[in-house]
């Protein structure tokens, strides 16, 4: 209540200024000698023309008539319900006047304090978070209008000089240009907030250039906001947008390869190839995503030291995400020595592909157990898994496991794995030489 009795003593305080300001800007009174001059040169046609061409003159230096606009219509609608006509200040005025404010000040309370806590409860009801975000957004946007709205209608309520009418003017296209994008702002950076959340909740890739998007959404429309407020001042908006287009392309020239880089990250947001936490490989680098921005994409590499990679490199490149498998397919070749004797190699190819069908990890359908090729030192067995799990860890147990198990078996069996070997035939006086006519030497060496 205090605040508000002080508010209303400075509104007082200023009416009382703009009512001396309106006397001082008064012109002066027109004396008995001035009028019977005027009377004379309405007589006079050289002086009609003159006082003609003169107030020709006057009307094209004064500035031309504004549209009224809605403070207008309603403080003509006001001022009519109350038959009010005079053309100067009277003590109606001034009541009416100090009426708006107080009735804007209960306006604002109602909407404070009513209004907006009936629609935060309402919003407490619903599925979606959005509407608990936006009501709180707007409410001081919304109380600040329903005050200018009251302290502008005050203030063309008073009949007040040209010159203060012009600034009443300014003043209130500004202070309500301000308050709408105010408005809008708080409004706009809720939604994105909200679609941030919503983005990390689910795990976007375009969570991480949400910050950077907002930063942008925002910068835009700040220079909207200014631009739309100098255009509604009078100024020439097409001309400052010339300019800036002529400096929008030095900048661009300039910055070639930061827009490049720019570019590259909406295309990795928009693709979502990898998200922060991902074990990928770009080019021949693997290592894991740390962080992605406007510039660039840092990577831990295997050996923990960290690369920064430009983003248009990044979207050049061909991405492998490891950390993507939908599965984990294991495909191996075990080379037996050719001793193996037929019934030996289909029994073992048997028993192998059983040990591995057995195992709880392995997907039995997908088990594959071949006698494949003959190799130049080895009877080469095929084998084929998947294990559904695409979990790296308990992927590679499951495969040491197997292996293990397939040693075992090939060893149980009197089987030996083969190696790269060669076998030399010698004949002849150096077979003779060295141990014999139809002698064989069998050495082992590398292919």
């Amino acid at each position: 209540m205090k605040r508000h009795l002080r508010l209303l003593v400075c509104w007082a305080m200023f009416i009382f200024a703009l009512a001396k300001v309106a006397a001082a800007d008064a012109p002066p009174p027109v004396t008995r000698e001035a009028e019977q001059t005027a009377n004379s040169a309405t007589n006079d046609p050289e002086q009609q023309k003159v006082a003609a061409a003169a107030a020709a003159a006057a009307t094209a230096a004064s500035p031309a008539a504004r549209a009224p606009d809605f403070l207008e219509h309603l403080v003509d609608s006001i001022l009519g319900l109350f038959d009010v006509s005079a053309s100067g200040n009277t003590v109606t005025h001034y009541v009416i006047s100090a009426l708006l404010l107080v009735i804007a000040l209960l306006a604002r309370r109602i909407v404070t304090g009513i209004i907006f806590p009936a629609l935060r409860r309402l919003a407490a009801k619903t599925e979606t978070t959005l509407d608990d975000k936006l009501f709180p957004a707007l409410e001081t946007p919304v109380a600040a209008f329903v005050m200018l709205v009251g302290i502008f209608a005050a203030l063309k309520v008073l009949k007040l000089s040209a010159e203060s009418d012009r600034y009443i003017a300014s003043g209130s296209t500004v202070a309500f240009s301000l308050v709408i994008f105010w408005g809008f702002w708080r409004a706009l950076s809720a939604v994105i907030d909200h679609a941030d959340e919503v983005a990390r909740a689910r795990s976007l890739g375009v969570a991480a250039f949400m910050p950077s998007i907002k930063k942008a959404i925002m910068t835009v429309f700040v220079a909207l906001g200014v631009l739309l407020t100098m255009q509604s001042l009078g100024y020439d908006v097409k001309a400052i947008l010339a300019g800036l287009g002529i400096g929008s392309l030095a900048f661009a020239l300039a910055a070639q390869d930061s827009l490049a880089n720019i570019f590259g990250a909406i295309v990795v947001a928009v693709d979502q190839p990898f998200r922060i936490g991902d074990t990928v490989k770009i080019g021949q680098n693997v290592g894991g995503v740390e962080d992605i921005g406007l510039r660039s994409t840092r990577i831990r590499l295997v050996d923990k030291s960290l690369m920064t990679i430009p983003n248009k490199t990044v979207a050049a490149e061909t991405i492998t995400n490891l950390s993507r498998f939908t599965r984990r397919r294991v495909e191996q070749v075990i080379g037996l020595t050719y001793a193996t004797k037929p019934d030996q190699m289909t029994a073992i190819v048997d028993e192998i592909k059983g040990l591995i069908a057995a195992q709880p990890e392995v997907e039995a359908a997908s088990v594959m157990v071949f006698f494949r090729d003959f190799n130049a030192s080895s009877l080469d067995v095929w084998l084929v898994y998947e294990i559904p799990d695409p979990d790296f860890k308990k992927h590679m147990a499951a495969k040491q496991r197997i292996n293990l198990l397939v040693m075992r078996a090939v060893a149980a069996r009197g089987l030996s794995f083969a190696y790269p070997t060669q076998t030399i035939e010698l004949a002849g006086e150096v077979a003779e030489r060295l141990a014999g006519p139809g002698s064989a030497l069998t050495r082992q060496a590398p292919p």
